[in-house]
């Protein structure tokens, strides 16, 4: 990836994969994650329940593992200054449990790209892949994000 340098639509194609940065989960992103969703569900904040559970042990929640996966790939500002919307996930799957002491990073494969009617942006297609220290995919799925073009192309004749 380029540092701290954008990537607008134009940048970008199809089969293109980029890695972040790697974050360790620890248990202040647990406990605070719990109380701003108000999930206190034992698998995630009662060790002696979770370790009775078929995980052996608290798991740090599905939800939190998407937002580390999107804020890794913020953190690494290949979007930064480019980016409009997000526009939704698609597939998300929950591959293996996410532990409080795992180290992850975020792979990003660009799986498609389409230019809006406006011709000033584009819409990615972005593949993620949230992966731990042993290289094991805890979770993934689709992306729809919209970027800025750095050429606006030929813009649609207005109607009407």
């Amino acid at each position: 990836m380029r540092p701290f340098e954008p990537y607008y639509f134009e940048d970008l194609s199809v089969g293109q994969e980029f890695e972040t940065a790697r974050r360790t989960v620890t248990e202040t992103d647990l406990m605070v994650f719990a109380m701003l969703s108000s999930d206190w569900n034992a698998v995630h904040t009662d060790a002696l329940a979770a370790g009775d559970s078929e995980f052996g042990g608290r798991i740090v929640h599905g939800a939190l593992g998407l937002m580390i996966t999107t804020g890794l790939v913020q953190r690494s500002g290949m979007f930064e200054g480019s980016a409009v919307a997000l526009l939704g996930f698609s597939g998300w799957a929950f591959d293996r449990p996410l532990r409080v002491g795992d180290t992850v990073f975020t792979r990003l494969r660009i799986a498609g790209l389409r230019r809006t009617s406006r011709g000033d942006r584009g819409v990615i297609n972005r593949e993620l892949e949230l992966i731990n220290q042993d290289g094991d995919v805890v979770q993934h799925g689709r992306s729809d994000f919209m970027v800025r073009c750095r050429d606006a192309g030929e813009l649609p004749a207005p109607t009407g």
